[in-house]
């Protein structure tokens, strides 16, 4: 019995313990900028095949819950990922997920050239120059990797960010333990400051 109940405790202590860094990684370097247009920027994830694979179908369904809906006509979705090989890049593999099976109809823009979170944030960048705030949607681990990159790129486009709807409690529970390793061990590049702060 008690090695029974040792078992749930440590089950559920990982559970608080994955839910807790993804949260804490939903919000580090998000602030509250105003404005009233905003760009919300899909990141890829590896996808061979012919569709959107559930990593990104996932990645989808974030940044477009992510768009609040008094900003709807104000809101560009940039899908970021090009092709793993010879397949259809990962931008428009999301793309095509967004409008034919979420019947979404706003405004989509296409950057399919990416092969890294670095060029990711890279390749983005000329399309958020006019914007007001900026989400990044991905995996709360993955976006804040994409934040830190953009505030070393540029710092004054970094001001903009606002924190992406990527991270809701008891969603993927039961893997956040998982994700939280994952996150720990793809964040292991970043400092101190990047993985806590916020922009002022």
């Amino acid at each position: 019995m008690r090695r029974i109940t040792g078992l749930v405790l440590a089950g559920a202590a990982a559970l608080v313990w994955g839910e807790c860094l993804n949260w804490r990684w939903s919000h580090a370097l998000a602030g509250n900028s105003g404005g009233s247009t905003e760009a919300v920027v899909v990141l890829g994830y590896r996808n061979p095949q012919a569709t959107a694979n559930l990593i990104n179908r996932w990645r989808v369904r974030a940044g477009l819950r992510s768009i609040r809906a008094e900003r709807a006509h104000d809101t560009r979705v940039i899908f970021s990922g090009g092709a793993p090989g010879e397949g259809s890049a990962e931008a428009q593999l999301m793309a095509d997920y967004a409008t034919s099976v979420l019947a979404f109809d706003g405004t989509v823009v296409l950057e399919d050239q990416s092969r890294t979170t670095w060029e990711n944030i890279t390749n983005v960048i000329p399309l958020l120059e006019d914007v007001d705030r900026i989400k990044i949607a991905s995996q709360p681990a993955h976006a804040l990797k994409a934040r830190a990159y953009l505030r070393r790129q540029r710092p004054d486009l970094a001001e903009r960010l606002v924190r992406a709807d990527d991270y809701r409690p008891g969603e993927w529970l039961i893997v956040k333990p998982l994700l939280a390793l994952y996150g720990l061990w793809t964040l292991r590049g970043l400092g101190a400051d990047e993985r806590r702060s916020r922009p002022n």
